[in-house]
């Protein structure tokens, strides 16, 4: 196939571009490479999928509505994962026009240039942030989320309803992915895992918010990478089952479906952290600190949909993901 992938110089696009181009696909990857966290790390990442003669690299920011509409009128791609976004909880607190320039506005010409180039299947990055103010665990797609706590949050629910909206008027089959925090080799610079192992390296304290109390649904990269091919694959149909009476938040009669894509095993922020220190052979000096604005005590994915849908469960155990990650970091960073 002939996939358009957004975000491709970022974490998981990259991942995802590398694992499509070793299957034969055609990838067309945009990334505007901006300086959220280290661009060498961004170019370094594009390095990999640049040595494959199927991938093209473009330069373009998801906003800059007439890019977009000519990269998709120039490349016609067949199917669309849109995984570029103005990522973080934190940093949407302190500038929140980013996160509407690129994740609203930006996700809007993506769902156009689907629209008026009859793409076969849209696949998007929406997140565990979503269940916001939930506390039933596990969370399920099917319950409501109305209530997110984080900027962030907000856009990203705000994008499954945009999505939603075109599968509806447009009949576009649109698949939305809630990813539960990500981690792994080619990791992102501001996530707590790429944080903790520099600074216990270079012997400085961490930070640990929630006096280290959080339970988080820690996913491995490859895990994300095979969920979203097997997501990718099975384009989206409509529920006939669906009912305006009682209506399913997961799908829709329209070609609309939603997946959590976790770990579905919580593990204490302490654990982790207990599991980092033994791979790195040294014990971290800790400033405990309470819950930061924006944030979720706890998530926990219920993937039953996904299980059934595509057989598909994921099931690295944090001890054999981070020392992955370690092992990578040393040898990427010479330490």
């Amino acid at each position: 196939m002939r996939v358009l992938v957004t975000g491709s110089a970022g974490f998981i696009g990259s991942a995802l571009a590398l694992r499509l181009l070793e299957r034969g696909d055609e990838v067309i990857g945009i990334d505007n490479l901006n300086d959220y966290y280290d661009v060498g790390l961004k170019r370094a990442r594009l390095e990999r999928t640049l040595a494959y003669s199927g991938f093209r690299d473009l330069r373009i920011s998801l906003e800059d509505r007439e890019a977009v509409a000519a990269a998709f009128r120039e490349h016609q791609p067949e199917r669309v994962v849109n995984l570029a976004a103005q990522a973080g909880v934190r940093y949407s607190i302190e500038n929140p026009a980013s996160y509407i320039d690129t994740n609203l506005v930006g996700f809007g010409n993506i769902l156009e240039g689907c629209r008026q180039n009859r793409v076969e299947h849209l696949v998007y990055a929406s997140s565990s942030s979503v269940y916001g103010a939930n506390t039933r665990m596990p969370f399920s797609v099917h319950d409501n989320v109305d209530h997110p706590v984080s900027l962030y949050a907000a856009s990203k629910k705000a994008n499954e309803l945009m999505a939603h909206t075109y599968s509806h008027l447009f009949d576009i089959p649109t698949t939305g992915l809630r990813f539960f925090t990500v981690y792994g080799p080619w990791g992102r610079p501001d996530m707590a895992l790429f944080k903790f192992t520099r600074k216990i390296l270079a012997g400085e304290p961490i930070d640990v918010f929630n006096y280290g109390n959080h339970r988080r649904d820690f996913t491995y990269i490859d895990d994300i990478v095979e969920g979203v091919i097997r997501v990718l694959d099975r384009v989206a149909q409509s529920n006939p089952e669906w009912s305006g009476d009682h209506p399913d938040a997961a799908s829709s009669r329209a070609p609309y479906r939603l997946y959590n894509i976790g770990n579905n095993q919580p593990v204490e922020l302490r654990r982790y952290i207990e599991v980092l220190e033994a791979c790195l052979g040294k014990t971290a000096r800790k400033n405990l600190l309470p819950l930061q604005p924006g944030d979720v005590p706890d998530t926990f994915a219920d993937v039953q949909d996904l299980v059934r849908d595509t057989g598909y469960k994921p099931a690295t155990a944090i001890e054999q993901g981070v020392r992955h990650f370690v092992d990578w970091y040393r040898d990427y960073y010479k330490v």
